[in-house]
């Protein structure tokens, strides 16, 4: 199971490693490496969310996840996209913005960290509407039930998790934005943030709607299809399966693409603090995505999100922590080994209770079975 779901990741790893040897030496090699662990590390957090989508789907679209959506994520997020950073900050078309990474990879960096302010600002609103919006919901099962039970109740309010976004945007504008960061010194970005800011809410808005929308559509229309098949074992006919169910696990498909995305803006940006050549990044961090895809699939495919069920709790919690993250990191400096450990322990945690809770059902299970047997022995 495990060299069935991983097995492409290991021959891309063994093959990439291999080529950035060969290619540019060993100080490539072990660039590489680090930037495939650390994509991974901050990426944790993304295959579990993923996974509570992906289960969703059949069979063939996660195949389409492992094949189309690596393509997508390794040559849209990890190699087109700070590319077109660059492009859209120098005003300059994308073979130019390739050859200035080949060329001039100090000006290269300095671009991208200009573009940062806007990059923060979208990637971690889209993110705080992802947590806001879970941890506003009702639960069945909650993690720590002090803190979720109470906002359970406050997400009764309607539309509260975007005015408390956009109280974060303001905030983040008015104080982080007026010094932020950039490759000339600390500058007044507040209008680029507010811009930027407002464009991830409305981009997590419209997927997030559309999302809901057609998966809603699947769950009428498979529950639709029960009704008609339970019909037909009744009279003895079979049924013809419709493609609605396609149309809306394309779209769930597509959420999942933007949500990769947005988990990737940190891994794009961090790695350009180990090194300024976009290969070499574009192949670490692809490496590293093809990990994040194969696990993704290996927790649906081993039902390990119904067995711990904390998981989910825990990388959401990674995603609100993570949204902060990226809006302080407007104006302050924050390293990468911070941000990757801060998600591995909210997700180990939950791991951990989850395994708590787990002996806990299996002992009070046990000492139902002994009473109850206890029972028959004695009515015996």
């Amino acid at each position: 199971m495990v060299l069935k779901t991983f097995g492409w990741s290991f021959a891309i790893t063994a093959v990439g490693l291999a080529f950035a040897a060969w290619q540019w030496g060993w100080e490539a090699f072990g660039v590489v490496l680090i930037l495939s662990i650390l994509e991974i590390s901050l990426s944790f957090d993304n295959a579990v969310v993923n996974a509570g989508i992906l289960k969703k789907m059949n069979a063939f679209w996660q195949k389409i996840f492992l094949t189309v959506g690596i393509l997508i994520a390794v040559f849209g997020m990890r190699l087109v996209f700070p590319v077109a950073i660059v492009a859209i900050s120098a005003k300059v078309g994308p073979i130019e913005a390739v050859q200035l990474a080949m060329d001039k990879p100090e000006q290269y960096e300095a671009l991208v960290t200009d573009a940062h302010p806007a990059i923060a600002a979208f990637g971690g609103m889209f993110l705080l509407m992802i947590f806001l919006d879970f941890i506003f919901e009702d639960r069945d099962i909650k993690w720590l039930g002090w803190l979720e039970r109470p906002l359970a109740k406050l997400g009764k309010v309607d539309m509260l998790s975007v005015c408390i976004a956009l109280i974060a945007l303001l905030v983040a504008a008015m104080s982080f934005a007026t010094h932020a960061h950039t490759s000339a010194g600390y500058q007044d970005k507040s209008a680029t943030v507010l811009l930027s800011g407002v464009a991830g809410l409305i981009t997590y808005l419209i997927v997030g709607g559309l999302s809901g929308f057609f998966e809603n559509k699947l769950e009428e229309e498979e529950e639709r299809e029960h009704e008609e098949e339970e019909k037909a074992k009744a009279e003895g006919k079979p049924v013809s399966a419709i493609g609605l169910a396609g149309k809306a696990a394309f779209f769930l498909f597509l959420y999942l693409e933007v949500l990769d995305a947005s988990f990737s803006f940190d891994g794009v940006i961090g790695a350009f603090a180990i090194t300024n050549q976009i290969f070499w990044m574009a192949l670490g961090l692809g490496i590293g995505a093809m990990y994040v895809r194969s696990l993704t699939v290996y927790l649906v495919r081993q039902g390990t999100l119904d067995d711990y069920v904390y998981l989910e709790h825990g990388a959401h919690y990674a995603i609100g922590a993570l949204a902060v993250i990226l809006l302080v990191t407007i104006e302050h400096e924050i390293s990468e080994i911070i941000t990757g450990l801060i998600g591995v322990v909210l997700i180990a945690l939950s791991f951990w209770s989850s395994l708590r809770r787990n002996k806990a059902l299996a002992a009070a299970e046990g000492k139902a079975d002994d009473s109850g047997k206890t029972e028959v022995s004695s009515g015996v």
